[in-house]
């Protein structure tokens, strides 16, 4: 689990950038490791294409949501994923990434990931592996700490 002092327990390095996850980010890294096909929280995901958020609903209330771009060939670019703390651990954000990803695979759409708990979540979950774009796939992770 996650240890609140440490920040660093992670790196993922964008195509511009290193970067190191916060803590909220770490929480969400280690519930998509620890269990990546955990049931879930029962949820909606509504697909707010204004605003670029898919959206986990349950009892009327937004508890999660995964942030993206469409790129001008069509193409998701998955921005960041959060779970209202209350909520996590939960199965939550393993749930709606999942299910993110199904939709884009029905829409035949390809993603660039600058998410890393979807870089985590589709590393744990290879059957994904085909939606990353070839030549814009996003972050790369390198651990920091001991596997």
């Amino acid at each position: 689990m996650t240890d609140p002092t440490e920040t660093t327990r992670y790196a993922f390095k964008h195509p511009d950038e290193k970067g190191t996850l916060s803590q909220d980010q770490a929480v969400l890294v280690d519930e998509v490791i620890d269990d990546p096909h955990a049931p879930g929280f029962d949820f909606q995901v509504v697909n707010d294409e204004k605003l670029a958020i898919y959206n986990a609903v349950a009892a009327g209330r937004e508890v999660a949501g995964l942030t993206y771009n469409v790129a001008r060939d069509d193409r998701l670019v998955l921005l960041a994923t959060s779970v209202i703390p209350e909520f996590r651990k939960r199965g939550i954000a393993t749930a709606l990434i999942r299910r993110v990803l199904d939709d884009v695979r029905m829409q035949g759409k390809t993603v660039t990931i600058m998410c890393p708990i979807v870089y985590t979540f589709i590393e744990h979950n290879p059957e994904y592996a085909d939606l990353i774009d070839p030549e814009h796939p996003g972050v790369a992770q390198s651990r920091t700490h001991p596997s």
